[in-house]
């Protein structure tokens, strides 16, 4: 046991970055800190912690024990919250992480209902577009868009996200407003969106009437994230596809123009992904059930 409190308490210095800090946060004397922390380091046989009189760094050896440990950690909480009744008040730091625009505009805004429900559980939201492995990066659970690669993952449907192609006022006014998707290869100027994963681009797809066609248009500027990509259109830098819920406020105001409309682009699929754990922790739970509510009611997306 004392060797899971020199754990914790290593954690906690890491995370708060000094030991005053942990000392504080954990309720105990700073000096019962230092000493549990060094007792680590002794046992170990290894220095975790570079100390200097205002802040304390992780060594290499000491991010790498942080890693393991942390979800040793967690999965120490969960199997105490499995027997107690943090099945009824979920508790405890829960990493989740969720692209850019979804977060903006359906995921925080939410979240105060969120904690209404489940005011015990600490979340540490990462935002960003880029493809995320769950275990190296001690995730959670991780909400994207299109299709899964990593088949060994349990993944939840929870919608479908609509795209919708569309332009600046200013651009068509420029450029003038396209006909045929065959315009944007070389007619007209596209924003294009590259894979983070591959620095491939994404062909622009058109749907009608049976038939498919895969635009890779002709582009001055390609981007890598959701709202990048909404700001390069609302810019008057290209026409552009992008997800309704996205484009919508932008619609309606007029900022944006819906062009090729007889053209759909098939919608993307909105997953919740986690790894397969027979014992999902009652954290865990809690979020992927609130979310798949959230995801369900929205209207920017198709069920």
């Amino acid at each position: 046991m004392d060797q899971i409190q020199s754990m914790r308490v290593f954690a906690r210095v890491v995370e708060a970055g000094t030991f005053t800090r942990a000392a504080e946060s954990l309720g105990l004397p700073k000096g019962t800190v230092t000493r549990l922390v060094q007792h680590l380091e002794a046992r170990l046989k290894v220095r975790l912690l570079n100390r200097t009189t205002r802040r304390v760094t992780v060594t290499p050896d000491g991010a790498a024990y942080y890693e393991r440990t942390s979800r040793l950690l967690n999965d120490l909480d969960d199997i105490e919250a499995s027997m107690s009744n943090a099945r009824v008040n979920p508790s405890g730091r829960l990493r989740v992480d969720v692209g850019t625009s979804v977060a903006r505009l359906i995921l925080i805004p939410a979240l105060p209902d969120f904690y209404v429900r489940y005011p015990d559980i600490q979340l540490d939201l990462g935002v960003s577009d880029r493809p995320v492995d769950l275990v190296t990066d001690n995730v959670d659970c991780v909400i994207r868009g299109g299709e899964l690669l990593e088949q060994s993952l349990v993944a939840r449907r929870v919608g479908n996200m609509p795209l919708v192609t569309v332009a600046s006022p200013a651009y068509l006014r420029r450029q003038g407003t396209p006909a045929h998707p065959s315009e944007l290869e070389d007619r007209h100027t596209t924003v294009n969106y590259f894979s983070s994963r591959t620095g491939r681009p994404y062909a622009n797809l058109f749907e009608k009437d049976g038939e498919t066609l895969e635009i890779s248009g002709r582009y001055q500027l390609s981007v890598n994230e959701a709202n990048a990509a909404l700001a390069a259109v609302l810019a008057g830098l290209g026409v552009g596809q992008i997800g309704l819920f996205g484009a919508a406020e932008h619609l309606e105001r007029g900022e944006l123009v819906q062009v090729l409309a007889g053209w759909t682009h098939p919608p993307i699929p909105l997953h919740i992904v986690y790894p397969p754990n027979r014992h999902l922790s009652a954290k865990v739970r809690a979020f992927v059930e609130w979310a798949t509510e959230l995801f369900a009611r929205h209207p920017g997306l198709q069920g």
